[in-house]
């Protein structure tokens, strides 16, 4: 696909300017910014100002322009530093700090291993049916007090058999098993929607 401008071999020109070159007596068209003098310094709230040149003009600017003007010795070797290049401080790279931690596994597969690899002790162990198991699913078939290779069948088994006996219907309207209820009640709701069982 062509671009819609055409290759230029001046970089910086700013094609189609009405202005004329700010070079006294010049009648040129002004195609090429350059740092006005006059104008406000360049600072972190912006760029400054500019004033707008013809090419030869431009290229006397640029050939008298020295950007150390004005600078100590010393804040002109701190501009040349390569340092310079990235002044502030980063973060330290660590898996404690949270980076280069294992995917969430119950979110897609990896059937050729090509992630797991990496990561093989960290990973979640697989079940006998080639699912994985979060921290969260293992939470909570301890819970429903299943084991890590429980089917749909024993889900909704132990769920209905804890519900049985937590609830106050069923323990003379006592209310102490409220919580161990409610923690039946979350597991359950988690775990069968939770890939491994779907």
């Amino acid at each position: 696909m062509a671009s819609d401008r055409p290759n230029d071999r001046f970089h910086g020109r700013v094609r189609g300017s009405r202005r004329h070159c700010a070079h006294p007596g010049c009648t040129e068209t002004g195609e090429f910014r350059a740092p006005d003098p006059d104008g406000e310094a360049a600072s972190p709230n912006g760029p400054g100002d500019y004033r707008y040149l013809c090419l030869d003009h431009v290229r006397e600017f640029n050939a008298g322009y020295n950007w150390f003007e004005g600078m100590t010795v010393e804040e002109i070797l701190d501009a040349q530093s390569p340092l310079n290049i990235w002044p502030s401080e980063t973060r330290a790279f660590r898996a404690s700090g949270g980076v280069d931690l294992p995917p969430k596994w119950a979110d897609f597969k990896d059937p050729l291993d090509a992630i797991s690899t990496r990561f093989k002790s960290r990973m979640p162990k697989e079940r006998a049916d080639g699912q994985f198991l979060s921290p969260q699913d293992r939470s909570a078939l301890k819970t429903l007090g299943l084991g890590e290779d429980a089917d749909r069948r024993a889900l909704r088994s132990a769920y209905s058999a804890k519900v049985r006996k937590y609830h106050p219907d069923k323990n003379g309207g006592n209310r102490s098993y409220e919580k161990a209820l409610q923690d039946v009640i979350a597991a359950y709701t988690h775990l069968k929607t939770a890939p491994a069982f779907a």
